[in-house]
């Protein structure tokens, strides 16, 4: 995954200690599927995920993100769920704990395809037939696909 600059400004500051940063998670939702990519990293799939940039609002880094990694041009709907997770070591030896805001999004235009390096594949899957992905994944997923108005904060 490519390191935003300011990230990589902040690291000539504090090296490999823990950085607090704010993540978006952008769930695609095309009548009863759902867009996710395989992601580059870990060949694992999930919904698009992104990093906000400074002074960006996370609901423009949310379909900006969609678009840059997807092709895919989404309204964004509402805010589903809010997490954190802590602890994360990357390949590199940089430590970052993540707050995610994870948003409800609704397909608009666009065919689905692999937009950057951030992915090896991009597809929509069946509601009914989700790929296996992480607990915490697929808690976004089901937030984002209720009926719910009010987001969910997950613990």
């Amino acid at each position: 995954m490519p390191i935003p600059d300011f990230v990589v400004e902040l690291r000539r500051h504090i090296g490999q200690a823990e950085l607090w940063m704010p993540g978006v998670t952008a769930v695609v939702r095309r009548g009863e599927e759902v867009l996710l990519v395989r992601r580059s990293d870990n060949g694992q799939w999930a919904p698009v995920t992104g990093i906000v940039d400074p002074g960006e609002e996370p609901a423009v880094c949310a379909a900006r993100e969609v678009l840059e990694e997807t092709g895919v041009v989404v309204s964004v709907d509402r805010l589903a769920s809010t997490s954190v997770m802590r602890g994360v070591v990357h390949a590199n030896g940089d430590r970052a704990a993540y707050l995610d805001l994870c948003f409800a999004c609704s397909w608009l235009s666009g065919e689905a395809q692999i937009g950057d390096d951030e992915s090896v594949e991009v597809r929509w899957w069946s509601l009914d037939d989700l790929p296996p992905m992480t607990e915490i994944l697929r808690a976004r997923i089901d937030a984002a696909i209720s009926d719910e108005q009010a987001a969910r904060f997950i613990g």
